[in-house]
């Protein structure tokens, strides 16, 4: 039973996870941390499949990328979190009558459960002519390029920055690709040092580039985003 204080009122425990035999302590941690994640109960409330979910819905509301009849296409998509905040934002069902209706691609290497409003293909972007299969599913350009892939841990924080940024800037030339003059590449990064290449890039190829850490990462994390607007077109 919890005790109220006078003046008080009753305190949101935390829940406290007990070491088991064979679990490492990181992996306790981690779990502890899940359990008492705000982000994660929301996630469960509202129905997303994760609490990444969040990351891109505060980027959103601060720049505006996904707007009715926008064409998106989402990098790694798996589980869908990112996807599903996009349906009713660009409204790839068409419940909003008096609005454009926009479409979004999902693609991943592995399967992914359906999401109502999401066209899901099992595709590594990597592939040669991937980009040209993406387009054709789309029917021409895409306005936005998002992206919340991370490479595998190696457990080595320096190989590990130098992969996702790899797998970041491999993102951007695939979004050079695909997307139509004015779009928008939304993409996670790691900071450690490795960034300069890729924001130059991006400073070449978009009007504004942008560096954001949304509420929803958390304070212990490396990772922020960067989102890229006003693509310049394949000439830039």
């Amino acid at each position: 039973m919890t005790k109220n204080t006078s003046g008080r009122g009753q305190r949101d425990l935390k829940v406290k996870v007990k070491s088991a035999r064979g679990r490492r302590l990181s992996s306790t941690r981690w779990l502890q941390r899940q359990l008492n994640d705000p982000y994660v109960k929301r996630a469960k409330t509202e129905g997303y499949r994760g609490r990444a979910a969040f990351k891109i819905l505060e980027l959103d509301d601060k720049f505006g990328f996904l707007t009715p009849g926008a064409q998106v296409v989402d990098l790694g998509c798996a589980p869908g979190g990112w996807c599903q905040v996009a349906v009713p934002r660009v409204n790839s069902l068409g419940e909003k009558s008096d609005k454009a209706q926009g479409r979004i691609i999902g693609i991943d290497m592995q399967d992914v459960e359906p999401i109502a409003g999401v066209e899901l293909h099992k595709l590594d972007f990597l592939d040669e002519g991937a980009d040209d299969q993406v387009k054709q599913w789309l029917g021409g350009a895409a306005d936005v390029v998002m992206s919340d892939m991370a490479a595998s841990s190696s457990g080595h924080k320096q190989t590990d920055h130098l992969r996702i940024m790899n797998l970041c800037e491999t993102a951007a030339y695939f979004a050079f690709d695909v997307l139509r003059p004015g779009g928008t590449f939304v993409a996670k990064v790691l900071a450690g040092g490795a960034e300069s290449e890729l924001q130059r890039l991006l400073k070449q190829k978009f009007d504004k580039v942008a560096n954001v850490k949304p509420p929803a990462s958390r304070s212990d994390s490396s990772e922020k985003f960067v989102v890229a607007m006003g693509f310049r077109g394949t000439e830039a």
